[in-house]
């Protein structure tokens, strides 16, 4: 999907719900203002390129690799918040969007190749999917984890 998607949704998330578990980590600065608000708008200067004919797959090189820095950065994060290994959490989520990278490009193509669609409606259907999923999750994600006690 979007690059941009998963860590806007979990930074917009930490700002409203703090992590105590990430207050000694850099990991914590996805909860501030600032990275929440850059965050938003690089998820929309995206959606805005995704929509340019030109614009490369997100399969090739650049693309799946900040699909995937943005899935481990996720997981990494999440796990820390809620008293989990950062590192599990990093590799899962960097798996994780890696594979769904190759995943919805195909069932994107899929689509297009069997309905009369253009690829720019298909890709605004799952714009809608991620977003719709993402609030979705955010209103059932459990608290994060207090802070470790050493």
């Amino acid at each position: 999907m979007r690059s941009a998607g998963a860590p806007t949704l979990l930074s917009y998330y930490l700002l409203r719900h703090p992590a105590p578990a990430l207050a000694a980590s850099p990991l914590r600065l996805l909860g501030q203002p600032a990275l929440t608000l850059a965050l938003g708008l690089a998820a929309v200067k995206e959606f805005k390129h995704d929509k340019n004919p030109a614009a490369a797959p997100r399969t090739a090189p650049r693309g799946l690799s900040l699909r995937t820095l943005g899935g481990a950065l996720v997981g990494a994060a999440w796990s820390k918040a809620v008293g989990q290994r950062a590192l599990g959490g990093a590799l899962l989520g960097g798996l994780g969007a890696a594979a769904a990278t190759f995943g919805w490009y195909h069932l994107r193509k899929a689509i297009t190749a069997k309905t009369s669609l253009p690829p720019s409606a298909v890709g605004l259907g799952e714009d809608v999917l991620l977003w719709s999923a993402g609030a979705v999750l955010l209103r059932c994600l459990p608290p994060t984890a207090p802070a470790a006690v050493d």
